[in-house]
């Protein structure tokens, strides 16, 4: 693809903000402007979250040019929107590095930059670590003014009204910053423009909304009207932030400088409590071919900066998020009772497929994971059949009502779990490594994992026909392994798992997408001589006891191979082999899973090879244990009766 580098006079006198407060605003509005053409061109080679970034292209010069960073600390909420950001924080060198191992990271990292003051990627944090800042600052700590940048989806999820109405109590000087990206009024130019900069220049600090949209003509002040709506309290009443103890300045248009910047300095001259600006932007904001699509270039590949095309993958096996998609439309078409659930993701997680077909029985509860669990058990306790597909991650948001909601009832629940394991270049805040562990600790649960995209169908399927309790299903981030799929999946029997292939050597048993890793170890030790059993768990919970105690059984050596932390499908077997005796007869056993640290950014196969957990490493894992010299020729040991 063909690039282009633009001309940059103003971004290249840029080494740090302190170099945005020697610009006059024109020349602060021309930075802007570079600034998104450097944005454009560096995501066209790394891709990355490209349209919330030019949203806030704006709106991150003016709050590096206003406030005094990195002594205040700015603190991006979910921080996909960070590019600008980075870019004028002396990183600029480094962006086309940017999700590439070893490179800069995707999200703001406290351990990358001091304008990183707290780092995220998921989102609705931001309120609450601003506030942490706050009362440092106010206890004596070498902090300064604290803001939040959050946007009107992560404003939604409960956590940032838990933080605002604690903020709103403290009444400590705090800036939120709310990015309104969802609606828009007319940006004010020419005349209009510079007499809403005077009057925020000039009108009380609490005057300032009202004058500035008192001032509008009518059809702005119509859309002025629909914006608050996001934010209106009771008739009457002042705004919902208002009503929480925020004096609220807004909505301003977050692509024009001339009101950006009266309006945050007036705000950081003037505040003695916590402050809300209400900041409309259009996500996508300057690049066509963004602005034109439907999701406004959320996350994009790489992509040819004239045309905006992207660049497209090599054909090959569909995605597990397009096979569960698929498997779970075809369940719900033959099951009115089947209802779907999820948070914020209705493309990432699949269901989308199944709102095209039966749009009444999608649901879509915004950025709110712990509701989002609570509404299916509620779901499930009515008699439906609720399947909530949420991000590996994402639902350790929701995991005390996974507990207490769930698991407690004993409700039939069913979770799809998808990212699970190593997800690549979003590195570790999006690292599915954990809920083996904290799903198998929940009495009554049901815990799967497919080893392939067929046995996703299947899992799918034993979902929708189980009610005995809650179940869980998880499955990789990315293409498939190519095996045929069923024309309808079929019911596993529960806590039942299978053997691929015999052998009398050692076994080796896995749980998940490893699978495939753990037949080419076992082709590797063939070669060799050896003798090898691989047998897929397909249940970490029930576990599959009789295979597992007759796997010890019948060879000298066990390793069993996962996609999760420590404390998951290992120790599970761990335990039934102690409860079983197996270790009272010598059995050599290892435990392959990550290993207990995070594994930053990079391919997904580059980080399952820093984790040990490639075919070569499980091949050299079972010759440890069978206490083999790591050589290409071994002589067969003989199995003891």
């Amino acid at each position: 693809m063909t690039q282009t580098r633009t001309d940059t006079p103003f971004l290249d006198r840029i080494a740090g903000p302190a170099d945005l407060r020697r610009l006059g605003d024109r020349e602060l509005a021309a930075l802007a402007r570079e600034l998104r053409s450097e944005l454009i061109s560096v995501v066209s080679e790394t891709g990355g979250h490209l349209g919330s970034s030019l949203g806030v292209v704006e709106l991150t010069v003016a709050l590096h040019a206003v406030f005094n960073t990195p002594m205040d600390k700015l603190i991006w909420d979910v921080g996909h929107q960070c590019y600008p950001h980075k870019i004028l924080t002396g990183r600029r060198d480094r962006m086309r590095t940017l999700r590439k191992k070893g490179g800069l990271s995707g999200f703001t990292k406290r351990a990358e930059s001091a304008f990183d003051p707290f780092g995220a990627a998921h989102s609705s944090t931001s309120i609450s670590a601003a506030l942490g800042f706050a009362v440092g600052r106010d206890m004596g700590q070498a902090t300064g003014d604290a803001i939040a940048v959050i946007g009107d989806g992560a404003i939604s999820a409960g956590m940032a009204y838990e933080a605002l109405n604690n903020a709103g109590a403290e009444g400590r000087r705090l800036f939120v910053i709310l990015n309104d990206n969802e609606m828009s009024i007319a940006p004010p130019v020419g005349a209009m423009s510079a007499y809403l900069g005077r009057l925020y220049r000039q009108a009380p600090f609490a005057r300032l909304a009202e004058a500035a949209e008192s001032a509008m003509p009518a059809p702005m002040r119509e859309g002025a009207r629909r914006a608050r709506q996001l934010v209106r309290g009771m008739p009457g009443a002042g705004t919902l932030f208002e009503e929480l103890g925020f004096d609220y300045v807004g909505p301003i248009d977050g692509h024009d400088m001339g009101q950006l910047l009266p309006v945050l300095r007036a705000a950081r001259a003037r505040a003695t409590g916590p402050v809300l600006i209400h900041c409309c932007t259009v996500k996508g904001k300057g690049y066509a071919p963004a602005e034109k699509s439907a999701d406004k270039y959320h996350g994009v590949s790489t992509f040819d900066v004239t045309t905006g095309a992207q660049a497209k993958k090599a054909g090959g096996p569909p995605s597990y998020t397009s096979v569960f998609g698929k498997a779970l439309t075809e369940e719900a078409a033959r099951d009115p009772d089947i209802v779907a659930v999820t948070a914020a993701m209705p493309a990432g997680t699949g269901v989308s497929v199944m709102a095209e077909r039966f749009p009444a029985r999608v649901f879509d509860v915004g950025i709110a994971e712990q509701h989002g669990v609570t509404f299916a058990a509620g779901m499930a306790a009515s008699g439906l059949k609720p399947f909530c597909a949420i991000y590996s991650t994402f639902l350790q948001r929701g995991f005390d009502q996974v507990v207490h909601d769930v698991a407690i009832q004993g409700l039939p629940v069913r979770f799809a779990i998808d990212r699970a394991g190593l997800v690549g270049a979003d590195g570790v805040t999006h690292a599915g490594a954990y809920d083996v562990a904290y799903l198998t600790c929940l009495p009554g649960f049901t815990v799967m994992a497919a080893a392939d995209e067929a046995e996703l169908t299947h899992m799918v399927a034993t979902a929708a026909a189980h009610d005995a309790g809650p179940i869980a299903f998880r499955y990789p981030r990315g293409a498939g392994t190519g095996v045929a799929l069923p024309e309808r999946g079929e019911v596993l029997q529960i806590g039942r798992g299978r053997v691929l292939q015999e052998g009398e050597d050692v076994a080796l048993l896995s749980f998940g997408a490893q699978l495939a890793e753990c037949l080419a170890a076992a082709k590797a030790l063939e070669d060799e001589g050896l003798s090898v059993t691989v047998a897929d768990a397909r249940f970490a919970k029930p576990l599959d006891t009789g295979l597992v105690l007759r796997l010890a059984r019948r060879h000298r050596a066990l390793v069993t191979v996962e996609q999760g932390a420590e404390g998951g499908f290992g120790s599970v077997v761990m335990h039934a082999l102690a409860r079983g005796g197996a270790f009272d007869r010598g059995l050599a056993l290892r435990t392959m899973c990550l290993p207990d640290r995070f594994i930053q950014q990079a391919s997904p196969a580059e980080m399952y090879a820093d984790a040990g957990l490639t075919a070569a490493d499980i091949a050299a894992t079972a010759r440890g244990a069978l206490g083999i010299a790591d050589t290409q020729t071994v002589v067969p040991i003989p199995l003891a009766r």
